[in-house]
């Protein structure tokens, strides 16, 4: 070929290859010198240029595409990266520990791995990738994923007598803890995927399936997995969680949450919204909003910079352990948003800190018919001692006063709460506070020193939950006579001749199974199923 005819041109390629074990990108540069000897020719090369001003796209770097549209007088070098079918034969078991999070975790890793070509069975022993979804607050729930991991291992090793060898992975709070012990010292994991790296799970996973064990467990100040449709799985489709922000800036001294799911951050409300949305269009009668401080929610996303606020409010008498902040749309904005998509659908929220109820806020739940008139309210201490060293940033007098306020602008609500026991220095006056709190209604691990014997911890505890019960049978006994408008989630764990489901303030109620008119005036009888609402009269 004349490269310096007239009537010749050069075209110009990149071809990428990734090398994924080294993490290393390489481009080289290929020419290729084509003839314009015919009309035919011609037209192929204005298509060709007409399709690279828009770029190569992911196909035509891989070994499988047509390259036999580039008439091409010239050999060239291929640096194509081969097309991964693993992904497309595999199945994937999954198995979750701990909070309402990692339920929502569970189902966003399962939209990307299912984009990725996975499919999902619910058989371990069908599976040929399994991945615990892990929580590190209690010790309880990590010493049964040690359990659980030991257990595979052995599985693991039988399996590998008669199909490929089984992948294990761990996600979420222990693999970002626990990434040495789990990958290099224990050796009983494959991939290790911490919360904000789900994203990558294939790319792990393919390494993985090549021999190599991987992790991603680095934290972000930015991942909400916004733009990531989570694969529900409802109990019979009533009812569903949403993931609205993730991480937790408290920094209380007994708590992990910001040191394994990173910063605070929220999702555009617009993302929040599309998804209540296309749920209700589902027929999901209940959402519940989810955050590891859920009510501090706080969207900064581009499109929300002109509808900016001042300073974040606080309940009265609260304060925190950082700056104050500004901007952006809050809680009671994404209340107000969502609350309206459908009157029919409640809406629940959870985990909230104390300090964040400003009156807006609680406004906004007296006034909604579908906001549930429950709201938990973690307390952790009624000693304001304890909750000092806990750097909760209130007081019992603090904490009182909020509950006060909340009853007199809600009434009838229903609250519920937590209580740590046994806390670093806890006198017997600060439990016998907590208790009467209750009658009334980690940083720790390196800087306090854990001086309440175990014998006495277990003894708080069990007066703890003995109180706890009495206040709780007072509190079911106002219900008798009352009629309550039940979401029915199904049978009974007690007898399949009985439905259970929860009123508006998440207590749960068990009534017969029986089949109920359509109409008062029809003699039309239809049985009662999952995600019905039923007025039921409570009885003694």
């Amino acid at each position: 070929m004349n490269r310096s005819s007239s009537s010749s041109f050069r075209l110009f390629r990149f071809a990428l290859m990734k090398c994924l074990s080294r993490r290393l990108y390489r481009y080289t540069y290929h020419r290729y010198y084509c003839s314009e000897s015919s009309t035919t020719s011609q037209s192929r090369v204005v298509q060709l240029k007409s399709k690279l001003a828009s770029g190569p796209s992911f196909q035509d770097f891989v070994k499988s595409s047509d390259k036999s549209h580039y008439d091409c007088n010239e050999e060239y070098e291929e640096y194509y990266i081969t097309e991964d079918t693993t992904a497309h034969s595999q199945k994937v078991y999954f198995e979750t520990y701990g909070c309402q999070m990692n339920v929502s975790d569970t189902e966003t890793a399962w939209s990307i791995l299912q984009k990725a070509g996975y499919s999902r069975t619910h058989e371990l022993l069908e599976a040929d990738v399994v991945l615990l979804v892990t929580c590190s607050v209690r010790e309880k729930a990590e010493q049964t994923i040690w359990n659980r991991l030991k257990h595979l291992t052995a599985l693991k090793k039988r399996c590998q007598k008669h199909k490929t060898s089984l992948k294990i992975g761990v996600l979420g709070c222990m693999a970002e803890r626990l990434k040495f012990e789990l990958l290099e010292r224990e050796k009983l994991v494959d991939v290790l995927a911490g919360p904000d790296s789900y994203r990558d799970l294939p790319r792990l996973l393919s390494l993985a399936h090549g021999g190599q064990r991987a992790s991603n467990v680095l934290l972000s100040l930015e991942e909400t997995y916004a733009d990531v449709m989570p694969v529900h799985r409802t109990l019979e489709g009533h009812s569903a969680y949403v993931s609205i922000m993730r991480g937790c800036d408290n920094m209380c001294s007994y708590c992990i949450v910001p040191f394994t799911r990173g910063r605070e951050r929220s999702r555009p409300l617009s993302s929040i919204v599309e998804e209540v949305r296309m749920l209700s269009d589902q027929g999901v009668k209940e959402v519940t909003l989810l955050g590891q401080n859920v009510n501090s929610y706080r969207d900064l996303s581009e499109e929300q910079l002109i509808c900016s606020k001042g300073n974040t409010k606080l309940s009265r008498g609260f304060k925190t352990m950082y700056r104050t902040k500004q901007g952006g749309l809050r809680f009671a904005d994404l209340l107000d948003r969502v609350s309206l998509i459908d009157p029919d659908m409640r809406i629940r929220f959870t985990s909230p800190h104390p300090k964040d109820f400003p009156d807006e806020v609680l406004h906004l739940i007296q006034e909604r018919r579908n906001i549930c008139k429950q709201i938990h309210l973690p307390a952790q201490s009624g000693s304001s001692r304890v909750l000092h060293a806990m750097r909760r940033g209130y007081t019992r007098e603090a904490y009182l006063e909020l509950v006060e306020n909340i009853r007199k602008i809600i009434p009838g609500v229903s609250l519920s709460s937590d209580f740590i026991t046994g806390f670093c220095g806890e006198t017997e006056d600060d439990h016998q506070q907590t208790l009467s709190l209750l009658r009334e209604k980690t940083h720790a691990y390196h800087r306090l020193q854990d001086d309440v014997p175990v014998p006495v911890k277990q003894r708080r505890l069990e007066e703890l939950i003995s109180v706890f019960r009495e206040e709780a049978t007072k509190v079911n006994m106002a219900f008798i006579g009352s009629a309550q408008l039940v979401l029915v989630e199904g049978e009974s764990k007690r007898t399949s001749e009985e439905l259970c489901g929860r009123n508006d303030g998440n207590v749960k109620v068990i009534f017969p199974k029986t089949d109920l008119r359509v109409q008062p005036e029809k003699l039309q009888m239809v049985p009662i199923k999952p995600g019905d609402y039923v007025l039921v009269k409570c009885l003694p």
